[in-house]
């Protein structure tokens, strides 16, 4: 939700919203212009989907999805964020690199183990989906006030995603080589235009968002068949 504000607001702490004088949301107009326009998204044909809280509960409903057979590995990713999700603050990308990419393939979606060890949340549950290889192609479509936040040890010289470590290249051995995978960084929303979805998610996002922006989820409802939770 929070890709949908005038500037990127600061981190607030847990159990609070960014002061309002950090952004604006974007009027309901412009809301639903993009994602009629770039989204092609219709209130004629909603898609299946789900509202909530935070981003890194769409590795829940990604992994209910693949358990029921509603989507099959690797499928490809558009991230319209603010942010890239991707692990560039503390505590990085170390975790994820050296420790999940060392397992077999197949035991590394263990989403309650990391969260019970604080290794998995907001900022980076991205990396970790891509470690589970569960994603073949990523798009990040960015905020006009993103600031550059994609941790350069994930590329390769092409600019796409290669996973790798020096602990985790001990294990090729077993878990077989990383998959690059490609990966679009679109600057200027305006460029980016998408025909179709299987799966469309928000995430309310609310220690990124001021609660004045809290309305946006409300104005996608009409394009979703939504989905609970974990239902399957």
């Amino acid at each position: 939700m929070d890709f949908f504000l005038t500037d990127a607001c600061p981190l607030a702490k847990l159990g609070e919203r960014p002061d309002e004088c950090c952004a604006q949301p974007y009027s309901d107009e412009e809301v639903v212009r993009f994602l009629e326009e770039q989204c092609g998204l219709s209130r004629a044909h909603p898609v299946p989907g789900a509202i909530f809280e935070t981003h890194d509960q769409a590795l829940d409903f990604w992994a209910a999805r693949i358990a029921e057979g509603r989507l099959e590995t690797p499928f490809e990713v558009v991230h319209v964020d603010t942010h890239s999700d991707l692990a560039f603050g503390p505590p990085g990308p170390d975790f994820v690199l050296k420790a999940v990419l060392t397992r077999r393939p197949a035991a590394r979606a263990s989403l309650d183990a990391y969260r019970a060890g604080v290794k998995l949340d907001e900022a980076n549950y991205l990396l970790f989906a891509l470690a589970f290889r569960w994603i073949s192609r990523l798009t990040y479509v960015r905020n006009p006030r993103s600031r550059q936040d994609v941790p350069a040890r994930l590329l390769n010289v092409s600019g796409d995603i290669h996973l790798r470590s020096d602990v985790s290249a001990l294990m090729e051995g077993v878990n077989g080589i990383e998959p690059v995978v490609p990966f679009d960084v679109i600057d200027d929303y305006r460029a980016f235009h998408e025909t179709g979805y299987d799966f469309v998610t928000m995430a309310q996002s609310p220690r990124y968002a001021p609660e004045s922006a809290d309305r946006i989820m409300q104005l996608l409802r009409p394009y979703l068949c939504e989905i609970p939770l974990g239902a399957q």
